[in-house]
C-alpha cells in the first residue's frame, strides 16, 4: 500500500501510532469519543485513504494474542461497511498466515468472555474494536478506501480486569496512576492483569515486524 498517498492511519495507543507513522502515513491516535472531529479534520485536509490499525479482542475461539486479522468489512449498528477489496489484497500478500474475516466496532471495549460470545454469535465477527467503525463510517462518507489491521490482544476466553480497562490516557498512553488506583480498590485483580500484560506484550511483539513488512 506505499504508493505515494497520503494514507491516516487511526489507532488507540500511542505504541500503535509510532509503528504506523511513516512516509505518506499520517497518524490519528485517539479514543472513540475524540475520533470522529480528529478524522474528518484529518480527512478534509486531503487523505487517499484510512487504515485501523493496532490491537482488537478476539472474539472467535480459535484466535489467540499475536493473531493478525485483516478485515474484510466492519460491522456497526448502522450496518455493514465492506474493506477496499485491493487494499485487502495487498495486505494479505504482505503479511501470510493472517486471518480474513469481519471486524465489528463497539464504542466501549468488551470485557466479558460471554459478551464477547454472544456478540461473535450475533455478528460472525473474529475480532472487536473501538476505533474501526468510526474509521470505515468516515471513510465511505467521503468515498476513499478502507482497511483494517488488527492484532489479537485479548482472546475470546479471557476477561478483562478492571485496571485494563482504565489504563490509558486521552494521548494513548499509559495511565499508570489510573491502574494503580484501580488494583488499590481491587486487589485480586492482579493475576488477570499480569495476564492481559502478558497478552499484551505478545500482541506488540506481533505487531512491529507485520507493520515493517506491511508498509502502509
Amino acid at each position: 500500500m506505499s504508493t505515494g498517498w497520503h494514507v491516516v492511519a487511526v489507532t488507540c495507543l500511542a505504541l500503535e501510532a509510532r509503528i504506523a507513522l511513516g512516509p505518506g502515513v499520517s497518524v490519528i491516535c485517539n479514543h472513540n469519543s475524540r475520533l470522529v472531529a480528529s478524522l474528518e479534520e484529518t480527512v478534509k485536509r486531503g487523505a487517499s485513504g484510512i487504515i485501523s490499525f493496532g490491537i482488537a479482542g478476539g472474539l472467535a475461539p480459535d484466535l489467540v494474542a499475536g493473531d493478525w486479522v485483516i478485515g474484510s468489512g466492519v460491522s456497526t449498528d448502522q450496518g455493514r461497511f465492506p474493506t477496499d477489496h485491493l487494499w485487502a489484497r495487498a495486505l494479505l500478500e504482505a503479511l501470510p498466515g493472517v486471518v480474513h474475516a469481519e471486524i465489528v466496532g463497539v464504542d466501549t471495549p468488551i470485557a466479558n468472555p460471554l459478551e464477547k460470545r454472544r456478540l461473535h454469535v450475533r455478528t460472525a465477527a473474529v475480532a472487536v474494536d473501538t476505533e474501526s467503525h468510526i474509521a470505515a463510517r468516515i471513510a465511505a462518507a467521503h468515498r476513499i478506501p478502507f482497511a483494517a489491521c488488527r492484532a489479537i490482544i485479548d482472546p475470546a476466553h479471557r476477561e478483562l480486569p478492571p485496571a485494563a480497562m482504565v489504563g490509558l490516557r486521552h494521548d494513548g498512553a499509559p495511565d499508570v496512576v489510573a491502574v494503580f488506583r484501580s488494583v488499590l480498590r481491587q486487589p485480586r485483580q492482579l493475576p488477570a492483569l499480569a495476564r492481559t500484560a502478558l497478552d499484551a506484550r505478545t500482541a506488540e511483539a506481533a505487531v512491529r515486524p507485520r507493520a515493517d513488512r506491511g508498509s502502509f
